[in-house]
């Protein structure tokens, strides 16, 4: 999430409204590459990690503690994208469209 001054922390709450991208394990492209930090996945096809039970197409948003879960009532500015593939229960990493709105 959005710490300020331009820097990013791991989110810390539900539902998050500074949520700030989902911190990319292989970036196709970076940009500011000569900037300090961690590169944010802002859209496309990324890992990401998450908590409790997620379907294919449900809206993800922060859990805290820097995963998603599904919120399928989400407000606009906590979205963070959609997830393509299911988690069962529990923490895993699935694949999501960042599709930050």
């Amino acid at each position: 999430m959005f710490a300020g001054e331009g820097k990013v922390v791991a989110c810390d709450r539900n539902n998050c409204r500074r949520v700030a991208g989902i911190v990319s394990t292989n970036p196709a492209h970076l940009m500011n590459s000569t900037q300090d930090g961690v590169a944010l996945a802002l859209a496309g096809r990324v890992p990401c990690k998450v908590i409790g039970p997620v379907q294919a197409g449900d809206l993800m948003v922060s859990a805290g503690n820097g995963r998603a879960m599904a919120n399928n009532d989400a407000l606009t500015g906590t979205i963070i994208g959609k997830a393509i593939e299911e988690n069962i229960d529990g923490e895993g990493v699935i694949e999501v469209l960042a599709l930050m709105m």
